[in-house]
């Protein structure tokens, strides 16, 4: 199998060109048009002789991602199945605003942690995308975004399939493909990485100096009872995130958004409220309760209003910047926790019900 050119950093790139004779131009030439005009075939390339086209062809291939199935939720969002070059699919989703236009992309096909109300815990990992298909994710949805709306994407979320901690190196490649002055420029404080909580991946970041948003998917603050509806807990405690959280914040000084979904009967308490407010008080953060989307796979329901409110307000009254969100494209599957590809088959896992 031919390698795919965007798989290749400028460096090997520029050594290819010198290896074929080529002047060292020629590899800008080249990266501008896969990462800056989005390029899907080497004939796109117009200011490189179709010699030269045709030695690229020969030696690579673009693997672009082809827009399988699209559906369109009551409320304006947009579902679509991408397929990918070895026939996998990832879902991406894109949320219209009043004030953004926000892409919901992948980083896996499937996802390896189990987490028990999500669809796509119940899918096996088949893999880790690639850069070009994460990239590719965003030059469609933004095309979208200017078909249906007539402006542009404006905000990018790594809240799809799978954890993008767990494909760190190709989350960060595209992530400075998207924002990178040499690729799309977007502003790196559109871009929010969603975690279930690695904590060494976290430091990493720090490490790294990475300029976009983390948010955690908390949705308990107690360890017994993150245990059973996030298994990654058991080796990745609350306190060991509480730490790693901290580091993050003291080398980037970006505020953490910590996403809480509250489930009813199961942690939509007063005391879970006041677990919440011990982990988040100390780390410059604002919490977003998140409506629970429904899933086959899992008996989860929804707190009630008013306990929702009480539980809001403690915080509020604490403090805490608490933002309550309302669920979108949930008729077609579309929001969070609801990304399982049903096309697809989906091998079971067990279930767990919060009143076991």
């Amino acid at each position: 199998m031919k390698r795919d050119i965007r798989n290749i950093d400028k460096n090997d790139l520029s050594k290819y060109f010198n290896e074929i004779g080529e002047k060292p131009f020629r590899a800008k030439q080249v990266w501008e048009w896969i990462w800056q005009k989005s390029a899907r075939s080497f004939d796109e390339m117009s200011n490189l002789s179709k010699t030269l086209r045709e030695q690229l062809d020969e030696d690579f291939e673009i693997r672009a991602i082809q827009l399988d199935t699209v559906q369109q939720s009551t409320d304006g969002t947009i579902k679509s199945a991408f397929r990918l070059h070895d026939h996998a699919l990832i879902e991406s989703v894109l949320i219209p605003a009043d004030d953004r236009m926000t892409a919901c992309v992948s980083s896996q096909v499937g996802c390896s942690l189990n987490c028990t109300f999500c669809a796509t815990g119940y899918m096996e990992r088949v893999r880790n995308l690639d850069p070009g298909e994460i990239y590719d994710q965003i030059i469609e949805i933004n095309r979208q975004t200017k078909e249906k709306f007539n402006i542009p994407l404006s905000n990018v979320v790594f809240m799809g399939m799978g954890e993008p901690l767990l494909n760190y190196k190709n989350v960060l490649k595209g992530i400075d493909r998207i924002t990178g002055k040499d690729g799309l420029n977007m502003s790196s404080r559109r871009i929010t990485l969603s975690t279930a909580g690695i904590a060494k991946m976290i430091k990493k970041l720090a490490d790294d100096k990475v300029k976009f948003n983390l948010a955690l998917s908390l949705h308990a603050a107690n360890d017994e009872k993150r245990n059973k509806i996030m298994p990654i807990n058991e080796t990745n405690s609350l306190a060991a995130l509480q730490d790693a959280l901290l580091y993050f914040h003291a080398a980037t000084k970006n505020k953490i958004t910590f996403e809480y979904i509250v489930f009813d009967n199961f942690n939509d308490t007063l005391q879970d409220a006041k677990e919440l407010w011990n982990f988040a008080n100390r780390i410059p953060s604002k919490i977003n309760i998140i409506e629970y989307n429904p899933i086959s796979q899992a008996d989860f329901k929804n707190t009630g209003i008013d306990k929702l409110e009480q539980f809001a307000g403690y915080l509020r009254k604490k403090g805490l910047v608490v933002n309550v969100r309302k669920s979108r494209g949930k008729d077609i599957d579309a929001a969070c926790g609801q990304l399982a590809n049903k096309t697809e088959s989906i091998q079971s896992k067990v279930k767990y019900a919060p009143s076991e």
